[in-house]
């Protein structure tokens, strides 16, 4: 887990965990668009403002 948490802090990381947490907002989306779900939606919302998060991050370049 400690490894996972250095590389979480690279660019590198920042751009992986981000494309991971993008993936799993748009699947979650279009599940929740086609049943209407509301916690699809928050999960949907969670991991979209994550993906923003990292995506921040990983352009200036900030560890935390």
């Amino acid at each position: 887990m400690q490894t996972l948490g250095k590389f979480h802090k690279t660019r590198l990381g920042h751009l992986v965990f981000g494309l991971v947490e993008l993936g799993i907002a748009s699947v979650a989306a279009n599940r929740a668009f086609g049943d209407g779900n509301l916690w699809l939606w928050a999960l949907a919302l969670i991991c979209l403002v994550g993906f923003l998060q990292n995506f921040i991050r990983m352009i200036t370049g900030s560890k935390q």
